[in-house]
Formats: C-alpha cells, structure tokens, sequence
C-alpha cells in the first residue's frame, strides 16, 4: 500500500507533469491579462489626464491623476438621462421577458399537452429565420411604438433559445410524481406552476434573468433604429455618442488654425474624460450583479442545456 502511494506520487511529479503545470499556468497568466488588461486601461484612463491618454502615455498606471473625468459626467445630462432609461428598461424588460419566457417553456415541457411537438419545432422555425430589418421595423411603426418605451422591450420580448433551456430544466430537473402529487391536492396547472416549478427552478431563470440583463442594458442598437427622442435614449446610445464625438473631434485637431485647434483640443479633453468615465459607470452595475448570480451558473445552464 506504501509502495502504490509512493509510487503514485512520484508519477504526480514526473517532468511531463512539472512542465503540463508550468505551461497552464503561462497560458491562463496571458489570458488573465488579455482580459483583465483592457478593463484596467479603462479604470487607469479614467483617472488620468485626457491629453495624456490622447497622446498614449497612459500604459500600466494612471498619468497625471484627475478626477475631472467624473466631475464631468455628473454635469452631463444625457449620461444621467441614458442611465434613468437603462434602469427602467432594463428592469420591466426583463419582467416581460422573464414572463413570457415561462409562458412558453412550461406548456413546452408538458408531456401531457398534445401540440406540444408540433409548437415546438414552430417555434424553433423563429431561431433561423427571422422576418429581416425593414419588415420588423414597418410592423413596430405600424403599431405605433417608434419612440415610445415599448420598443426597446417588446420587440425582443421573447428568446426562444433561452425558452429552450428553461423547458428542458423544466423537463428533466422536476420530476413528474411532484405533478402527480399537486393535482391529488387540488392544484390546476398555474397552481402547480407558481408553487411548485418556479420556486424549484431558481437556478436555471436566475442564469436566464442575468441574460436578458445584460442584453437590454448593452443594447444600443434597438434604439438607434427606432429612438430619436433625446429624453428616451438608453445609455449605451449616449456612450456610444460619446466615443464617436471623441474620435471625429480628434479628426479635425489636425486640420485647423491655432485658435480653432484650441478650442477643439479642449473639447477633445471633456470627450476623452467622459469616455472611460462614463464606460466605467456603464459596466459597474452589471459587475456588481454578477457575483450574486454567479453560483446558479453551473447547476442552471448544464441541467438546463445539456439533458431533453
């Protein structure tokens, strides 16, 4: 027994492992640092003086220390604007998706509901063919919801391949005697749904919860094709606004008189601030998020994608 033990240990630290260990850990220190880096860039730049990220001295640490960047954005009403309207649509579109996610999982996950197979390959049709751009956007200004609240969250009301995960979680993590057992009680199927599925099924709609999160408060694109009231804006518009300012304002530096490149380098310095101020107020609240949900990741999205 001594020997076996001896022996498996000297075959732990054989050279082929040694140099496996050393070449993993190589490997995840790069990746740490492709990842890590940019965000660190971000936060370093936010602290430090504009025209010295400008001009690129800015690497490792902040380069001349301000927290003029921050002064800044809390004067700049649209980010504050854009981050009252993430907050709302973020939270009641996730309400909606969340809801009509459920809807459609559960009667999916029902063995006992006979079109069941027949909605299920229907619905699957919609992950591989959608009606394309110019039909979607007649049909949202035909039911008159351009600039309105509703067309950032009722277009994407419904991910069917989020749908898909929560059905098989629904499906093969609930057995079916639970079913048995509430209707012998008196349960009907929403009784049965609301006291007895969802709370078993945290983990699999906190993942699907988080995903549509971070869809609606990253999307920018919904409203540039049908927002252009100022007042309804999301924030990644305002930021995405401000990155575009930035660069074409350190476009023209070049191609103007002295008095003019003043005035447009100081402009450039109030741009370059709000800039990674502004990402940094973008991403906190999805990193401070993040962590709660985090646990649930594992158990929720492999029962839920891997089995049915």
């Amino acid at each position: 027994m001594v020997k076996q033990k001896k022996k498996s240990k000297i075959l732990s630290n054989s050279p082929a492992d040694r140099a496996f260990d050393i070449v993993n850990i190589i490997i995840m220190v790069a990746l740490l640092f492709i990842f890590v880096w940019p965000l660190w860039f971000v936060v370093i730049s936010s602290f430090s003086n504009p025209f010295d990220v400008w001009k690129g001295n800015v690497m490792l640490w902040p380069s001349g220390f301000t927290l003029k960047g921050y002064r800044e954005m809390f004067r700049y009403e649209p980010i504050w604007i854009g981050y009252r309207n993430n907050i709302f649509y973020t939270a009641v579109g996730t309400l909606i998706n969340m809801a009509m996610t459920v809807l459609c999982a559960y009667p999916l996950s029902r063995k006992d509901w006979l079109p069941r197979k027949f909605w299920l390959k229907y619905c699957l049709i919609t992950m591989y063919i959608s009606g394309g751009l110019i039909p979607t956007y007649l049909v949202i200004r035909n039911l008159h919801m351009t600039n309105t609240i509703w067309a950032m969250m009722i277009p994407g009301a419904l991910s069917f391949y989020n749908a898909l995960i929560v059905r098989s979680y629904f499906s093969n993590s609930i057995p079916n005697d639970l079913q048995e057992a509430a209707e012998l009680d008196g349960a009907n199927p929403v009784q049965y749904l609301v006291k007895v599925v969802l709370p078993l099924s945290k983990p699999v709609l906190a993942v699907v919860c988080l995903y549509y999160a971070v869809g609606h408060w990253n999307d920018y694109y919904t409203a540039l094709i049908y927002i252009s009231d100022r007042n309804l804006v999301p924030l990644q518009t305002a930021l995405r606004e401000v990155l575009m300012s930035s660069a074409s304002i350190a476009n023209l530096l070049h191609n103007t008189d002295s008095n003019t490149a003043m005035l447009m380098q100081q402009r450039m310095e109030l741009a370059q601030s709000l800039k990674y101020t502004s990402i940094i107020a973008g991403i906190i609240p999805m990193m401070i998020v993040y962590p709660f949900v985090q646990k649930y990741f594992v158990k929720g999205v492999m029962v839920g994608a891997i089995k049915g």
